[in-house]
């Protein structure tokens, strides 16, 4: 079972993590959603045969390095909200949805299993946010080519709301599992889906001045026909 390091208001927590679970087409809004498919379609990904879908992955996948090694050029990140259940209580935290581009267009559930899931170390009780949620907003950054950019800018009101989103995957109960970390869906790019040598990913609390932030670097390892 892999283990975790996080910190709390500067406390240190070891987490154990069983299942990890990327949640896609997460939008509140049907018509972004239709938006999102369309936007992937056209780089040959199948359309769900729901929303929201959960796919569940090797939980070895998550991690809190500052670099990651992908296998050629085709992955690129994505800033998402993360769901932790611990022995402590529900947590937040910013992380990203790795994936690797190519295989995504004749496989969602394997390109999802092929990358590893940065996330920022530090997280937030889920309490501490919850009665002013629909204001916290999400950004990540891509540095490609030295060429450093504003990737991805919006409020988490484009994705379904933490307890809604646990209702359902567990069909109504309204409780995450402890040992589960779920990612929760992320929202359209600013220009090209593409990925680059560095990405970075907040998530912001503009009533508490605040942000969990994650950086990492991407090298891409070649490979052989």
């Amino acid at each position: 079972m892999p283990e975790l390091r996080f910190t709390v208001d500067a406390r240190p927590i070891v987490a154990e993590i069983r299942d990890l679970v990327i949640a896609g087409w997460t939008g509140r809004d049907a018509e972004a959603v239709e938006r999102h498919i369309a936007e992937l379609e056209t780089m040959g990904v199948n359309r769900p045969r729901c929303t929201p879908c959960f796919y569940r992955i090797g939980a070895s996948l998550l991690t809190t390095d500052i670099g990651v090694d992908v296998v050629g050029t085709d992955s690129s990140g994505e800033v998402e909200f993360v769901l932790l259940s611990l022995r402590e209580g529900l947590f937040i935290g910013v992380g990203s949805d790795h994936t690797d581009r190519k295989v995504e267009s004749y496989g969602v559930t394997v390109s999802k299993q092929l990358c590893p899931k940065p996330i920022g170390a530090a997280l937030w009780p889920l309490a501490d946010v919850e009665d002013h949620w629909d204001s916290l907003v999400l950004r990540s950054w891509v540095t490609r080519s030295g060429e450093h950019r504003l990737y991805q800018e919006g409020e988490v009101t484009q994705m379904l709301a933490p307890i809604d989103l646990i209702g359902r995957y567990r069909d109504g109960d309204g409780i995450l599992p402890q040992g589960t970390a779920m990612f929760c869906g992320t929202m359209p790019v600013k220009g090209l889906i593409a990925g680059g040598e560095k990405f970075e990913v907040e998530l912001h609390d503009p009533i508490r001045n605040c942000s969990l932030r994650h950086t990492y670097s991407v090298r891409c390892l070649t490979y052989a026909d």
